[in-house]
């Protein structure tokens, strides 16, 4: 059973589809995380990446690390609708094998430190047990801007 569903991590994280990179979150301790993401076939990215040989961006798996490790930042901050959590750094990224469409990305992320606004982390991405990716990300807890006001609508002239 999940920790977290899909329901949940959306209450959690504003990123929606098709940017949305976390299925569920299976694991979940103070320092620590475990998320799901299944790669599918019918992902907008696989259309030009590539047509013969459909693979995940690296910078896809990284963006999926990072919100695995965004959910750990957010998920007790009760004005959590108030703030984001921007990738700040990525360090030591590494790219070990491709993952295709039906694989299972399990995303480990660990915490090496974290301070009220900045947490650094390191992950791995593994299918099937073996490591397709891992990096050190850096996140930014930041205030959501204020959403912009539309400006009033201004009636047509009307004629005689």
């Amino acid at each position: 059973m999940p920790v977290l569903d899909i329901l949940e991590i959306r209450n959690i994280l504003p990123h929606r589809y098709p940017m949305l990179l976390v299925d569920r979150i299976i694991e979940l301790e103070p320092d620590r995380i475990v998320g799901i993401k299944n790669v599918t076939g019918n992902e907008p990215f696989f259309i030009g990446h590539f047509p013969d040989f459909p693979v995940m961006p690296g910078v896809l798996i990284i963006e999926a690390m990072a919100q695995v490790a965004g959910v750990l930042v957010l998920r007790k901050l009760e004005d959590r609708d108030k703030k984001l959590v921007l990738l700040a750094s990525v360090e030591e990224a590494k790219f070990r094998k491709p993952v295709v469409p039906g694989d299972q990305l399990r995303i480990e992320m660990m915490v090496d430190k974290w301070k009220t606004s900045v947490a650094k982390m390191h992950g791995t991405a593994t299918v099937d047990g073996v490591v397709v990716a891992e990096a050190s990300v850096m996140c930014k807890l930041a205030d959501k801007p204020a959403p912009k006001s539309q400006p009033e609508a201004v009636p047509a002239e009307r004629t005689l």
